[in-house]
Formats: structure tokens, C-alpha cells, sequence
């Protein structure tokens, strides 16, 4: 279970710095000087419809995987195991006596009611 958490661990941190980079490396829609003066765009307000490129769909794949390791380490991190009492711990709830006990224990009482039959009820 420690594997699998360090894992997602260092899939997180890789993908959330793949984010940064990537964020860093794109091209804001307004940084264009005609862009702030409406001469950039063809009327709409973010650009034209559908131009995502290559860093927007990976900045888009990464934080996919992010989100999804988020949510496997919120699993792991919730995750109880049953408590472990130690060595004992696996032993059955209810033991029965030992086979050599049980005879011993019958033969003991046996003649402890025969010397006595007057207490036996009818």
C-alpha cells in the first residue's frame, strides 16, 4: 500500500509541475497590443472556436491525471486498515477445551454424583 501511495505521490508532483510549465509556456489571448484594442479578435470574446493547440489539450491531459491521483491519494489517506493486536491477533474468537481435558473433567464429576444418588432430582 506504500508503493501504490508514493506512486501517486510522484505522479502528482510531476503532473502538477507539468501544469506550471506548460500555463507558463502558452500564449495569453489578450498579450497581442492590437488584441486590447478589438482589432485581434473576429467579434467573439475569447478568440475563435475550437483553436486549441497542442499545450492547451496537454495542460488539459495533465490536470485530468492530477485530479485523478488527487483523488486516489484522498482514498489511500482514508483508508483503515483492521487493528493488529500482534501474534494473538489471529487467533479464533472462541476456543474449545483441549480433547485430554474434557474426559478428565466428566470422569471427575461422575463419581462425585453416583456416592451421592439422593441429590439427583426425580
Amino acid at each position: 500500500m506504500g508503493l501504490l501511495k508514493t506512486l501517486l505521490i510522484v505522479v502528482q508532483v510531476l503532473s502538477a509541475l507539468g501544469i506550471i510549465g506548460l500555463v507558463l509556456l502558452q500564449h495569453g489571448k489578450g498579450a497581442d497590443m492590437g488584441a486590447a484594442f478589438g482589432s485581434g479578435s473576429s467579434g467573439s470574446l475569447f478568440g475563435a472556436s475550437g483553436s486549441a493547440n497542442f499545450l492547451s489539450r496537454t495542460t488539459a491531459a495533465l490536470a485530468a491525471v492530477f485530479f485523478v491521483t488527487t483523488l486516489g491519494l484522498t482514498y489511500l489517506g482514508s483508508y483503515k486498515p483492521a487493528s493488529n493486536i500482534g501474534v494473538l491477533g489471529n487467533l479464533p474468537a472462541a476456543t474449545a477445551p483441549a480433547a485430554g481435558s474434557a474426559p478428565a473433567a466428566a470422569s471427575a464429576a461422575a463419581p462425585a454424583s453416583a456416592a451421592n444418588p439422593q441429590d439427583v432430582p426425580k
